[in-house]
């Protein structure tokens, strides 16, 4: 199994709190001993987890400029979900006669973005976000610090057929939502209840137009200033709370 690296205090201590088996090593800021760090580290400590006090210098290496906060860790790589786990949430959702949530994320790759998206999903009560496995962001340290912990707590579905996904949790009674700038319907006043997927499209180029065919209906986001476009994952919080509204949470 390969390791990766996260980096920033809702990143360690999320997989801290539910996962701490996965941790190799800690590497902290030297010198620094406040009240933020210091608990993390002793809650790693009694977990048997190494620390290596380092220089900011080494510390900006480790984590390609990104922002660290003055922490970082070296974990086993975390559980990696496919069509089989979707099966399985589609199945829970059925049994427990709830409606299915999902976001489905088309050519986003920017692992910023994806890591907005992730934390705007576990704000909103999404079971799972699907991505294709070719040309989307991959769950690594920057997403992971962007989600906030939520990385942790959302699965992220990898699947290689976006399209063929799409067919069948249609066969299972969700309803795919994609959004479109040239669609006439405002997500404000489509139809958002029941089971219900989100498919948002890459900044600039949208959905892929297979992935636009196999969606049971268009919205868009109105925009009333200048400004054509919004950031996807901003976008994204928009079209998740609308859904969460519709639900009357």
């Amino acid at each position: 199994m390969s390791n990766e690296l996260i980096f920033g205090f809702h990143s360690v201590e999320a997989i801290l709190n539910t996962e701490p088996e996965r941790f190799i090593e800690i590497y902290a800021l030297k010198g620094r001993d406040d009240k933020r760090l210091m608990p993390v580290l002793e809650n790693a400590a009694q977990f048997g987890v190494s620390i290596q006090y380092m220089h900011r210098k080494t510390l900006d290496e480790k984590s390609k400029g990104e922002q660290h906060q003055g922490i970082i860790a070296k974990v086993k790589a975390g559980k990696k979900y496919s069509e089989k786990d979707l099966d399985v949430i589609l199945a829970d959702k059925a049994a427990k006669n709830e409606d299915a949530f999902f976001l489905i994320l088309d050519g986003v790759t920017d692992p910023h973005n994806l890591g907005a998206c992730l934390r705007n999903a576990d704000a909103a009560g999404v079971d799972a976000i699907i991505v294709p496995k070719d040309n989307s962001a991959r769950l690594n340290g920057v997403a992971r610090k962007v989600a906030c912990g939520a990385a942790e707590t959302i699965p992220l579905i990898q699947v290689t057929n976006l399209a063929r996904t799409l067919r069948e949790i249609k066969d299972q009674g969700v309803w795919v939502v994609g959004t479109a700038g040239e669609t006439d319907t405002h997500v404000f006043d489509a139809k958002l209840t029941g089971a219900v997927a989100i498919v948002m499209g890459a900044e600039g180029t949208g959905m892929r137009r297979l992935t636009r065919e196999h969606c049971d209906s268009l919205v868009k986001i109105p925009m009333v200033g200048t400004v054509s476009s919004l950031n996807v994952s901003v976008a994204t919080g928009i079209c998740l709370f609308e859904v969460l509204r519709q639900r009357g949470l």
